[in-house]
């Protein structure tokens, strides 16, 4: 009798063991709802904590602050089946957007499904996770914000808690969630990337698009990759699975079939940022007028397609990397700027919508309508080859005075290399000194940015003082970072996010009474600037005519005028 208890009550814990990994409580509120809700920004974490709770593969940490004042959490899945030293790691973003809520529902059924069995486990592969980003934006729930979009019900804010765009603050770090992400970033190292949105702009057929890091600006034998194996094979794997996919369509207010081009994701963006570590980055952007189940249900199926390719081939993605790494470091040159190669394309065989332009009810005036109930397959052109335009010689270091503690904090945030200068010391240096840029009339995103930026190049012998500089050398994970941030031309520098804004103001000037004698005195004793001061105002009737111009040009080729204006800080130590 005692015996036949025993087994029973054995049998009883083996089931009640497999019952509890069937759980209903599993079942997420998108799928109890029919997938039209999302769940809040609790809810989310507490089915976190509930999943790690019952499933030793599943972890969750709190890894740093955010706006919003509640921490970042990053969830993990380690495999019990891992059979390698060093796995692949994938890491996913969701809630950038807490409008676009789609990862987050589909990222917490895929964690579910991998640690109950559902899906096979990776073998080679750590799958993390950012379940909300957004964390302020998550908060600032609403339904009505979402202007174009169809479901769910309820959903986030796109602003986060000080109303930053998080998918502009990337390289620039203005919040405390750019700078935890930065954090997360550097411990895992992650070799893919995937940051799930919803799109904007034209309708179309398709509920899934996706959108790479630009592969010509990821360059080299990764860019490559990308582009050539892991893009297609992605396509093909959601074919198969009977899920149409096709490349992000940028196009705002007009027909997809006149053709689109690839969006260029600079280092403000997610990808972008990821890209500086030879990261193979991606978007999903689902579109915005398909139902929210769809979206969802898409967004999982493209994940984990993406989970099981990189997983069979995660010796390749490691050797990918490392070459391009070595590559970098064997450069001479780095382009800082880009643009998209007009003479070069290929043919979409694209799903779209017939459109046409007709009389508005609200305006009176022409407006874009497109309808469903004439679909069509066409070709369409699509360009995704993009060139430099401008490059730069890279240098063997880099000089950062120790005073720029804004720079300063957002390069150590992210794992770049650098030392105190302990001893005086003479070195040969490049300086730039700003040559021209523009200046955006409005603010973006809490900062005026400037644009089109060009320098010129001096060499000089300069005298450093013990402890006043950093030295930086290129020749490190970051190299591109470096590269990136530190050039000024490069779109998405420092410079042109305004950190080093303070040189282009002009701390000293003159008393025009008092400068007119200087002057003078300065024509009389040096010939060769008092001809090219008449040779000026004999061709430039408008510089002729203003007595304030020719004397601040005098003074700007005199030794009064300072030498921070204008001169760019960093100073650059190249090979000789």
């Amino acid at each position: 009798m005692l015996r036949s208890a025993i087994i029973f009550l054995l049998l009883f814990s083996v089931v009640f063991t497999q019952a509890q990994k069937q759980d209903t409580s599993f079942t997420t509120l998108f799928e109890s709802s029919k997938g039209t809700e999302t769940p809040e920004y609790r809810q989310v974490i507490d089915y976190y904590h509930k999943l790690a709770g019952a499933f030793e593969e599943i972890s969750i940490t709190e890894e740093g602050n955010t706006d919003s004042g509640n921490p970042l959490h990053l969830v993990t899945y380690t495999p019990s089946t891992l059979r390698v030293e060093a796995p692949l790691v994938l890491l996913i973003n969701n809630g950038i957007h807490p409008g676009e809520p789609d990862g987050i529902d589909a990222t917490m059924m895929l964690f579910r499904d991998l640690a109950t069995g559902k899906i096979n486990a990776p073998k080679n592969t750590i799958v993390a996770a950012i379940p909300v980003y957004n964390i302020g934006g998550a908060l600032n729930r609403n339904s009505t914000s979402r202007t174009n979009q169809n479901g769910p019900e309820a959903y986030g804010f796109r602003g986060n808690a000080r109303n930053f765009d998080l998918n502009r603050d990337f390289i620039k770090s203005d919040t405390r969630n750019a700078k935890t992400f930065a954090q997360i970033f550097q411990k895992l190292n992650p070799d893919v990337f995937i940051d799930n949105h919803v799109s904007n702009g034209a309708d179309y057929q398709y509920t899934l698009t996706h959108l790479f890091t630009q592969h010509n600006k990821l360059g080299g034998v990764a860019g490559n990759y990308l582009h050539e194996v892991l893009r297609p094979e992605l396509e093909k794997e959601l074919e198969n699975e009977h899920w149409d996919i096709t490349p992000y369509v940028n196009v705002f207010n007009n027909v997809p079939e006149k053709g689109f081009s690839q969006f260029f994701d600079s280092p403000r963006y997610s990808t972008g940022y990821t890209t500086l570590w030879n990261t193979l980055g991606m978007m999903v952007e689902t579109h915005m007028l398909k139902p929210y189940k769809p979206r969802v249900e898409g967004t999982y199926a493209l994940m984990s397609a993406m989970l099981a390719i990189i997983d069979e081939r995660h010796e390749e993605i490691k050797a990918v990397r490392t070459k391009r790494l070595e590559e970098l470091y064997n450069a001479e040159t780095y382009p800082l700027t880009w643009e998209n190669d007009t003479t070069q394309h290929r043919i979409l065989n694209f799903k779209g919508y017939e459109g046409k332009m007709i009389k508005s009810e609200v305006t009176g005036l022409q407006r874009l309508k497109y309808d469903r109930n004439q679909p069509f397959v066409k070709p369409v052109e699509y360009r995704d080859v993009f060139k430099p335009v401008k490059e730069v010689r890279i240098p063997e270091a880099y000089l950062l005075p120790v005073g720029w503690h804004n720079v300063t904090e957002r390069l150590q945030a992210n794992g770049i290399q650098m030392e105190r200068l302990n001893r005086d010391t003479t070195l040969m240096v490049e300086t730039y000194i700003i040559d021209n840029y523009d200046t955006r009339r409005s603010a973006y995103e809490g900062h005026y940015l400037h644009t089109n930026t060009s320098v010129k190049v001096n060499t000089l012998t300069k005298n450093i003082s013990a402890g006043s500089y950093y030295l930086i050398p290129v020749k490190q994970p970051g190299i591109r970072y470096l590269l990136e941030t530190l050039e000024p031309e490069a779109a998405d520098s420092f410079f042109n996010w305004n950190f080093f804004d303070t040189i282009l103001q002009q701390k000293e000037g003159f008393s025009p009474y008092v400068w007119e004698d200087k002057a003078r005195e300065l024509l009389e004793t040096d010939p060769d600037l008092a001809k090219t001061f008449r040779e000026k105002k004999a061709k430039e009737p408008e510089f002729a005519n203003s007595w304030y111009a020719q004397l601040d040009w005098l003074h700007k080729n005199s030794e009064n005028y300072e030498k921070a204006h204008l001169r760019y800080p960093v100073l650059r130590i190249v090979k000789p």
